[in-house]
This record gives structure tokens, C-alpha cells and sequence, in this order.
């Protein structure tokens, strides 16, 4: 059998175990066994599978994704989504739409201190939804504000989805942050820009509401005061050189437990489940990448990721056309898998074809998080969207995907922008080398 046969008998039959409700992680390791064990043998197979697990829970790069994780629950628990919301609104509520630009904004703040989109997007949802109904904001406006400041966490250093595109890809986790800045910047600025144009052609959607008086103002961004302190404290060291990416987070974490027991929000339940919730998603998060691991091998070991090199040489296109038809490609795979499971299985097939064209990693890592935030929202599976109807049942599917429709245009704006160009992702990690 030829290379490419075999790289997608492989793809079928993990395909096949995931229809059957193979867990990913466990599905992966199985077809990467058993193809790796075709290949030469039961023997170096199982030494994979015995050796190979140990090493990865050895790397203390993937010490970050527990850290960062537990900040996230410290920082939920001491309430600072509700008071980054509270403060952006006090300032901007008065104007058209200004509860939305104070969502995406405060999701955005959050997001440097939560290691999860989808908690990003619940804890807003409970802050940010019933004000915005409160003052008649349209259903669809306000929870597609909601939906797209969540999904805007995936691109906001420290992300748990660069940390594990970076672990399989072998590159520095720094660089990807680094790189991450200027996107993340740039989204931002167009789901704004979403919002402004979304209002101004309908203004029913968001009332103009009664301005807050400055010393409510100035309380609000008092309160705030703690997160702030947090977040900076996390930029200025890691990009300063201070901390590495592990002394970041554990810093994070640490000072996100000190709010929280200050504050008083941190009783024995609150802090069982936020561990017990953190050791669940760290044990996934950690089987995944022991599959997608176990799964590379086998791929090498075809010679797939060589095959599809030449085969891609041999088409007479231009490197961003084969680009263009890899995006497409993400985007169908986006619609029945889970992106990040999407990400972590395409990436023995597409890094090495990508580094081929002459692109770097770190640019190819910036596309894969811009995918994974879009597929959040994106129809027919968006799982932040499913939160959302989850938290807010009276609120039909259609209707949240609807408001989500113009922030799905403004990802796909900046999917475009930094494949045609890389330098906005590649400029800062160059410039600061």
C-alpha cells in the first residue's frame, strides 16, 4: 500500500472509533498502536505505548495547562468577570451598544486570567446577559456579543490551545504568545467594529441606556482594581523576561487564590469542585496529547506527511492556493469534529507540508487558534453556542447563531488578513529576538 493509503485507511478507522463513541484520546492511541504495530511490529509499538506517555507527563511545559487552569477557577470564584463587566459598563453602557463593546472588552480582559473559552463565555453570560435584557438589548445581539467574547479567549495569551498546539509542534510557547499579541489585538478591534455596524444598522438591537454617574464609575473600576493588578502582573513578567510560561502561570495561580480568599469567596465546596473540575480537564487535556503523540508516530512511520509533500509539489499552484484549500478543509473538519481534536490529528499531515511552503510554525499555530476560535461559534457545532442555550434555555439555537453571524464575518476577515499576511503574526516574536 502506498503512503497516502494508509494515512487514510488510518484517518477512516479513527473516524469509525470516534462514530462509535470512542473517546478521541483513546481512539487515537488505538489506530496509532495497532497502525505503527503493521508497520514493524507488536513490539515497538508497545514500547511506544509504554514509553511514551511517560515522557509527556515528565514535560513541565504541560505543567502550565493545570496552572493556568486553576487561575481560572480562583479568578472565577473571586468574581472578577462580574466586576471587569461591571467597570466596562459603567463606562460605555450609555452609548449605542456599549454593553457590547463592554462584553467583548471585558471578555477579552478576563480571558488574560481564565484558562477556559467556554468558562469565559458561562461566567459573562451570568454577568452580562440578564443587564443586557434588563435594558432591552435584542436576545440575538446580546448573547452573539456574549458567544464572540468567549471565543475571543483561544487568541488571548496565556491560552491552553497554543500551550498544546505548541507541545505537539515542538515549539516555544513564548514565541506563540508573542505572536498571539497583535491578532489577538486585531480581533478585538473588527468584533467591535461588529458591533458598531451591527447597531448602526439596526439601532433597535441595543437601547441607548442612562449614563453612570463618575463616582459610580470610579467604584466600579475600583473594584475591578484586583484583576487588573493580576493580569499585569502576568503580561509585564512573561513578556518582560521575568517569569518563563511556568512561573507565569504558578505566579497566576497563587495570586488569583490570595483575591480570592481576601475577598472571601473561597469556601471548602467552592474549592472541591474548582479542583476536582481542573483534575477532569487536565486528565483530558493530558490523554489527548498522549494520543495525538501515540497517532504521529504511526503517521511518520507511513511516510504520509513525505507523500503528501511531493504530491502537493507536484501541483502547479501557488503556495497560498494550497493554503486557501487547507483553511477550506479546517473549516468542513470543523463542522463534525471538535476543533481542538481537528488540530491535534491534522497536525502530523499539515505541519510539515506547511514548513515545506517555507512557513513558519509559530504563523501556522496563529491560523490553527483563529480556526478553533471560530469553530466555536461557528454552525452546526458551536460549543460556546450550546453553553449559551444550555445557561439560557428560552433563548432558541437559531437565534443565538443568528447573533453570531457578524462576528463569524470578522474571524473569517482575520483568517484571511494573516494568511495573505503572515508578518502580522510574525513580526513581534522577530522583533523582540
Amino acid at each position: 500500500m502506498t503512503p497516502l493509503l494508509i494515512g487514510a485507511l488510518g484517518l477512516a478507522a479513527l473516524c469509525v472509533l470516534i462514530l462509535l463513541q470512542v473517546p478521541i484520546a483513546f481512539a487515537m492511541i488505538i489506530v496509532g498502536v495497532v497502525g505503527f504495530a503493521l508497520q514493524t511490529g507488536w513490539t515497538p509499538a508497545l514500547t511506544i505505548l509504554a514509553n511514551d506517555p511517560s515522557a509527556l507527563l515528565s514535560n513541565v511545559d504541560l505543567a502550565t495547562v493545570p496552572l493556568f487552569l486553576i487561575m481560572g477557577t480562583f479568578a472565577t470564584a473571586a468574581g472578577f468577570s462580574a466586576d471587569i463587566y461591571n467597570a466596562a459598563a459603567a463606562f460605555l453602557g450609555h452609548r449605542r451598544g456599549g454593553l457590547g463593546y463592554a462584553t467583548v472588552g471585558g471578555c477579552a480582559v478576563f480571558g488574560a486570567v481564565c484558562g477556559s473559552s467556554t468558562a469565559t463565555a458561562a461566567t459573562f453570560a451570568k454577568a452580562a446577559l440578564p443587564e443586557m435584557q434588563r435594558r432591552g438589548y435584542s436576545d440575538a445581539f446580546a448573547t452573539g456579543t456574549i458567544a464572540a467574547g468567549g471565543a475571543l479567549k483561544s487568541l488571548i495569551p496565556p491560552s491552553v490551545v497554543m500551550i498544546l498546539y505548541c507541545i505537539v509542534a515542538r515549539t516555544f510557547i513564548f514565541d506563540l504568545f508573542i505572536a498571539a499579541v497583535i491578532p489577538a489585538l486585531l480581533i478585538i478591534t473588527l468584533n467591535m467594529l461588529a458591533i458598531a455596524i451591527a447597531v448602526c444598522l439596526d439601532p433597535s438591537l441595543a437601547p441607548v441606556g442612562p449614563a453612570v454617574p463618575w463616582p459610580e464609575r470610579i467604584a466600579a473600576l475600583r473594584r475591578a482594581g484586583p484583576v487588573i493588578v493580576l493580569m499585569l502582573t502576568i503580561f509585564a513578567g512573561l513578556y518582560s523576561g521575568v517569569f518563563t510560561v511556568n512561573e507565569a502561570a504558578s505566579v497566576a495561580a497563587v495570586l488569583s487564590l490570595v483575591f480570592a480568599l481576601v475577598r472571601g469567596r473561597l469556601n471548602g465546596k467552592v474549592l472541591w469542585t474548582g479542583m476536582r473540575d481542573t483534575a477532569t480537564a487536565t486528565a483530558m487535556i493530558y490523554m489527548i496529547i498522549i494520543g495525538a503523540s501515540v497517532f504521529t508516530y504511526f503517521i511518520t512511520a507511513a511516510k504520509v506527511p513525505e507523500a503528501l509533500i511531493a504530491a502537493i509539489a507536484s501541483l502547479t499552484i501557488p503556495p497560498l492556493a494550497v493554503i486557501a484549500i487547507m483553511l477550506a478543509a479546517y473549516l468542513a473538519l470543523g463542522a463534525v469534529f471538535d476543533e481542538i481534536a481537528a488540530m491535534l490529528i491534522t497536525l502530523p499531515f499539515a505541519l510539515p507540508v506547511i514548513t515545506n511552503l517555507g512557513y513558519d510554525p509559530i504563523w501556522w499555530g496563529i491560523i490553527n487558534v483563529v480556526i478553533i476560535e471560530l469553530g466555536m461559534i461557528i454552525p452546526p457545532v458551536g460549543v460556546i453556542v450550546f453553553v449559551l442555550h444550555g445557561m439560557a434555555p428560552d433563548i432558541p439555537m437559531r437565534t443565538i447563531y443568528r447573533g453570531v453571524t457578524p462576528f463569524i464575518l470578522a474571524d473569517l476577515i482575520l483568517l484571511a488578513l494573516i494568511a495573505t499576511f503572515p508578518a502580522l503574526a510574525l513580526w513581534l516574536p522577530a522583533l523582540l529576538k
